[in-house]
């Protein structure tokens, strides 16, 4: 079985594609930014070209997720160093040492590439039309997918480049900076106010779903593709479904709610095309939001101390 690293493997989508890939009997390690993490843990700051190199003298690879990143628009704004360093310079240091050690890359890039582009969302589509990325966060994931490009064609890497769409579910800790699920959960659990943003449309996909298609990645890698990888198309809901779901499922009201028209800087909607992806990688997501986000309470409540 092929040897593989995670890179921010202690991250949301991270902790839990690691044990998915563990339970098809992989050898995973992982590295990320904390302190002694466990068995096939090793610390490490992809920014830090020597932490990362380090790696790679003392193990070999065989397949290498590169997840280690910093997340969201408004984190990317008031932390815009940590976020160009890791996912740019991060991101080129690995390529650098694919370059030497020949290991083949699943690149996380994001739909937030796709700016504001308000057609159906394939994976050509920046090969056609030209996009404006609409944040720092939007901007370093394009630049991370352009630099796997360059390698492919400069060196010959391989590398399989893959854009999530909203995924949610355990794991995934509030802040102020992460998606709207895991935020309407944790303020309506605390009675605190939060704001719905009524001009948007996304389709959401529990984390479970999302990580057997990563896993399923190496079973039939493709050298240079590229895949979104979400729900089901007809999965898209606007944002107050998904306050009203939570509050449903918690037993309270929206009298906490304050309702606003579309968000400033934010695309409003996600208009997803996911047919390569089940072509190719067998995606097929089992459980709707109307299941996943029940799941998701019970795990934040567990998590936030809530009975």
């Amino acid at each position: 079985m092929p040897k593989i690293l995670v890179t921010g493997g202690k991250g949301f989508i991270g902790s839990n594609l690691v044990p998915e890939l563990r339970n098809r009997g992989h050898e995973v390690w992982v590295c990320d930014l904390g302190q002694s993490e466990g068995p096939n843990y090793i610390r490490c700051d992809v920014s830090k070209y020597r932490q990362l190199e380090r790696i790679f003298e003392q193990h070999k690879f065989n397949y290498v997720y590169h997840l280690a990143a910093e997340y969201g628009r408004w984190n990317g704004e008031d932390y815009y160093e940590n976020l160009w360093l890791t996912n740019v310079v991060g991101t080129k240091n690995l390529i650098r040492i694919q370059e030497q050690k020949k290991f083949r890359m699943i690149f996380f890039s994001s739909a937030e590439v796709y700016g504001d582009y308000d057609g159906a969302m394939s994976e050509d589509t920046m090969d056609k039309i030209p996009i404006k990325q609409m944040n720092d966060y939007a901007m370093t994931k394009w630049v991370g997918e352009l630099q796997v490009l360059n390698s492919a064609a400069m060196v010959g890497t391989e590398a399989v480049r893959v854009r999530p769409v909203n995924a949610y579910g355990p794991h995934e800790h509030y802040s102020p900076y992460r998606g709207v699920i895991p935020a309407f959960i944790y303020k309506a659990l605390h009675n605190e106010p939060y704001t719905v943003y009524l001009g948007h449309k996304r389709i959401f996909d529990y984390v479970e779903d999302t990580c057997c298609t990563f896993a399923n990645i190496i079973d039939n890698f493709k050298p240079g593709e590229v895949y979104n990888i979400g729900g089901k198309e007809e999965w898209e809901h606007d944002i107050k479904y998904v306050s009203d779901l939570i509050l449903k499922n918690l037993g309270k009201s929206d009298a906490k709610v304050t309702y606003k028209e579309a968000e400033p800087f934010t695309t409003r909607f996600k208009h997803m095309d996911f047919s390569k992806s089940r072509r190719d990688l067998k995606h097929d997501p089992k459980i709707p939001l109307e299941e996943g986000i029940p799941k998701t309470i019970e795990w934040m409540r567990k998590t936030y101390g809530f009975k």
